[in-house]
C-alpha cells in the first residue's frame, strides 16, 4: 500500500488537543454529527480560502464520542503553494477559528515516511477515577468518572501487570470484520495521586475498539473486591468476551501521548504497522 505524498504536495504533521465532551468522536460522520476531524478540516479550509475543497486529515488514533486528548498527533497533505502562502500564519489563524474544545499546538512539515496513524510507535492513554464517597470535584466532572466503592489501588495495579506483553485481546474488544485483535501493551500500571483521583495508565502500540475501556472495566471490578487479581488475566486467556466486563463511559479516558520513530526509520514503521498480526504458533493468548 504506497503512501507516497503526491508530486507537488506537502505532508504537514499537526499536534492537537482537544475536551471530548461535545464531540460524537474524532472521525467525520454522516447526518451532520460534530466531529473532531469535521471541525479541524472545516477551519483549514475556511482560513486557507479553499473554497470547496477539503483537505482530510490522517489521525494517529481515532476517539470515541466522550473521550478526550492532550497529545493527538495528525497529517494533511496540502499543496505546495498553499502551504508556502499560509504556513506563517496558519497556526494563529486556526486558533481564531476553531472552538474553543479544540486547539492545534503546532503545524509543522513532515519528514519522508512519516504518517501520523501508520508511523507511530506507541499509543498513551490514561483513564482517571474518583472514588471518594461525596462524588467527583465538579471542575473535574467531565474528566473524571465517580466509582462508588472504594478502590485498592495495589490489587488493580497487579492486575494490570498481568495483561503486559503481546496477546489476542479478543476478550477485551469490539470485534471489526476482517481486523485483528492482537496487541502488544508495553505498559500497564495504576497510581493515585494526591489528591485521590485515580488514574489507570495504559501505553501499547494500538488499540483495539472499545479496549481501554473494557481492561478499565475489569480492574474496577478487581479493585472494589468484586472480583481477585488474577481475574483479568483469566478474562484474556478465554479469548471471549465476559458479560460481567463492562466498557466504561468514556468520559474518564484521554489519548495523551503518540510517540513516532526517528526520521530515518519512519518509513519501516510505516511499512510495518501495515502487516496483518499473528501471534506466533503455541505463543498462549
Amino acid at each position: 500500500m504506497s503512501d507516497e505524498v503526491e508530486p507537488g504536495h506537502v505532508r504537514v504533521r499537526l499536534d492537537l488537543s482537544y475536551d471530548g465532551t461535545e464531540f460524537s468522536g474524532w472521525a467525520k460522520q454522516a447526518g451532520g454529527r460534530r466531529t473532531v476531524q469535521g471541525e479541524v478540516e472545516d477551519a483549514l479550509r475556511t482560513v486557507t480560502r479553499a473554497g470547496d475543497v477539503t483537505y482530510d486529515l490522517t489521525v494517529a488514533g481515532r476517539t470515541d464520542a466522550g473521550v478526550h486528548a492532550r497529545g493527538q498527533v495528525a497529517h494533511v497533505d496540502l499543496p505546495g503553494e498553499l502551504w508556502a502562502e499560509h504556513r506563517e500564519k496558519l497556526l494563529k489563524r486556526l486558533a481564531g477559528r476553531l472552538p474553543k474544545d479544540v486547539r492545534v499546538w503546532s503545524l509543522a512539515e513532515a519528514p519522508g515516511g512519516f504518517n501520523a496513524r501508520f508511523a507511530a510507535l506507541w499509543r498513551r492513554y490514561v483513564y482517571r477515577v474518583g472514588d471518594r464517597p461525596g462524588g467527583v470535584d465538579p471542575l473535574l466532572r467531565n474528566h473524571v468518572l465517580w466509582h462508588d466503592w472504594e478502590l485498592d489501588v495495589d490489587v488493580m495495579d497487579a492486575a494490570a501487570k498481568s495483561l503486559v506483553g503481546e496477546h489476542d485481546f479478543a476478550a477485551y474488544a469490539k470485534k471489526r470484520e476482517g481486523a485483528t485483535t492482537i496487541r502488544e501493551i508495553l505498559d500497564f500500571g495504576v497510581r493515585r495521586r494526591g489528591d485521590g483521583v485515580v488514574e489507570i495508565e495504559v501505553r501499547a502500540d494500538a488499540f483495539c475498539h472499545n479496549q481501554v475501556r473494557s481492561m478499565v472495566g475489569a480492574l474496577l471490578f478487581v479493585g472494589d473486591g468484586h472480583r481477585g487479581a488474577d481475574w483479568p488475566r483469566k478474562v484474556l486467556e478465554a479469548g471471549v468476551r465476559d458479560s460481567a466486563v463492562h466498557v466504561v463511559r468514556p468520559h474518564g479516558l484521554t489519548l495523551e501521548e503518540v510517540a513516532y520513530p526517528a526520521d530515518e526509520l519512519l518509513a519501516a514503521r510505516n511499512k510495518e504497522a501495515r502487516n496483518r498480526r499473528s501471534l506466533p504458533s503455541g505463543g498462549g493468548s
